[in-house]
């Protein structure tokens, strides 16, 4: 039920349009390698040992600066999902 409820809240959106969620600090990086709906569920369920581990490994952690400028050059079109207070955006593979 949650997957199903995550998936309907996911959409393609331009960086450019998440701007005031970095700038607030509420933007989670999730790496493609990752499926951005079942982080969502992760953080949903609280599972913190599996949350700290992709955020050891690099794979999920806030949006550093220069993502966001690079982001913002290239016009760049992220996935999304809220999952409060977070909005979670990983980079759309082509």
């Amino acid at each position: 039920m949650l997957k199903e409820e995550l998936l309907q809240e996911t959409a393609k959106i331009s960086w450019q349009e998440l701007q005031k969620f970095f700038a607030n600090g509420s933007t989670i990086y999730v790496a493609p390698e990752l499926d951005l709906i079942d982080v969502a569920g992760e953080i949903c369920q609280d599972n913190k040992e599996k949350v700290q581990s992709w955020m050891a490994a690099g794979q999920v952690g806030q949006v550093s600066d220069e993502q966001a400028v690079t982001w913002l050059e290239t016009d760049a079109l992220v996935w999304s999902v809220v999952v409060k207070p977070w909005v979670l955006v990983q980079p759309v593979c082509n």
